[in-house]
């Protein structure tokens, strides 16, 4: 079997077309998001809203009996109410940031062990959105991805001036008289719809990876903006494509796969900085 035939011979099913695309869009969508996640220095917090979102996940599969409609909605609420009771505890008491992520955290992903511990009977079936099956993504699923990924995808192009003063200068978001609180309501809500939107591709156990690594990997490479997020979201959606056809070949979870995909991505970009590091050092001994 040639190369050719290692790349077509798995797209002769539709699972994997959808599997294919619903990588590619949340690849770009989590490194857009991801972006202002990485500079605000946001990880624990999309790291407790991934898992914060458990309660819906769970009130979402009892309310629908397993349908994706109620699952998607009931997670959606599980996560904006989750972020914005993390500003709200934040600014609305002497309570740190990461102490209010903490509680909001815990508080939430107790009450979604609670429920899923309760009826044993569904626990098995929600281990897809744990780990991820980007490969049982229907066409309604895929359709709902690509809608609010355009969503998102929008809103960030017609704020991406606030949000570009909001997360190197927030003193001069005050000075320019912009409506700071609610751009920060926005940036969490999007990053909320982000997880959710990405949930089953990679699961709430390793949506953090997608958040970040990708991310992470680009800010070695550049320290521009605009730069920064197309290069993230090309090794995103790299890792996405790599990542299923390894899970394809090799027969292991993909949301797994794609995430370790994405860390060999990052390994590989720190190893080419450390590199040019040490030949600027040679040159300018020299």
């Amino acid at each position: 079997m040639n190369v050719f035939d290692l790349l077509l011979q798995p797209l002769g099913y539709a699972f994997m077309q959808r599997g294919l695309v619903a990588a590619l869009v949340v690849g770009v969508i989590c490194a857009v998001i991801g972006t202002y996640v990485v500079l605000r220095g946001m990880a624990f917090f999309g790291d407790a809203l991934a898992h914060a979102i458990l309660p819906g996940v769970a009130i979402g599969y009892l309310a629908g009996s397993g349908a994706r409609g109620p699952l998607f909605l009931w997670s959606l609420v599980a996560a904006v109410v989750s972020s914005v009771g993390i500003g709200a505890i934040t600014r609305g008491t002497r309570v740190r940031e990461d102490t209010a992520i903490g509680i909001v955290f815990a508080g939430m992903f107790a009450l979604g062990v609670a429920l899923i511990s309760s009826v044993r009977s569904y626990s098995v079936d929600l281990a897809h959105f744990l780990f991820g099956n980007v490969l049982g993504v229907s066409n309604t699923d895929l359709w709902v991805i690509i809608g609010f990924g355009v969503v998102i995808l929008v809103l960030v192009l017609v704020f991406y001036k606030e949000f570009l003063v909001l997360s190197f200068d927030p003193l001069l978001a005050v000075t320019l008289r912009l409506p700071s609180q609610l751009l920060e309501y926005l940036l969490l809500v999007l990053i909320s719809l982000t997880i959710v939107v990405s949930l089953q591709t990679v699961g709430v156990a390793l949506m953090l990876a997608m958040l970040i690594t990708p991310t992470a990997a680009a800010y070695l490479l550049t320290r521009r903006l605009p730069v920064m997020m197309a290069l993230a979201a090309g090794i995103a959606s790299l890792s996405g494509v790599v990542g299923l056809y390894i899970s394809y070949y090799i027969g292991v979870a993909s949301g797994a796969a794609i995430v370790l995909t994405s860390t060999v991505f990052f390994l590989t970009a720190w190893a080419f900085r450390e590199i040019q590091k040490a030949s600027w050092k040679r040159m300018a001994q020299r």
